[in-house]
């Protein structure tokens, strides 16, 4: 896509600082990081988000993303990891083309969990959610 800043980015039209990359994904450096070694890792097929992302592609992002943890492990020797993506707007995706977000945890950095993100289980109990699943 051609106005998505992170396929400018992939096709070399914008400059990044590159952590990894193989043949279907890059990961850079976040310019606005929340942590020490906050990265992106990006498909290099554009999809908008997880369910856009052809199927052949999913494995191979998983595997850039654990690729990228070992180089941040080696390198900034973290205490833990938060890693995740923004799925649409009520989500807080700002940029429509799916990335991970790898972040580095130290001790004591004052950041949460995930858990920490959104706490509004709704009115339904767990089991009323899950039948709408049956």
């Amino acid at each position: 896509m051609s106005d998505c800043i992170f396929c400018k980015i992939i096709a070399g039209e914008i400059p990044n600082y590159t952590i990894y990359e193989d043949d279907f994904a890059l990961a850079f450096l976040d310019i606005t990081p929340r942590a020490k070694g906050h990265t992106l890792v990006i498909p290099k097929m554009h999809a908008e988000n997880l369910l856009q992302l052809e199927e052949s592609y999913t494995e191979k992002l998983l595997t850039a993303v654990k690729k990228t943890q070992e180089k941040l492990d080696k390198v900034l020797q973290p205490a833990g990891y938060n890693v995740g993506w923004n799925h649409g707007q009520a989500g807080g995706q700002a940029v429509p083309h799916l990335h991970i977000h790898v972040m580095p945890r130290y001790n004591n950095d004052g950041g949460g969990n995930m858990h920490s993100i959104i706490n509004n289980p709704g009115s339904g109990s767990v089991e009323e959610v899950y039948k709408l699943f049956e």
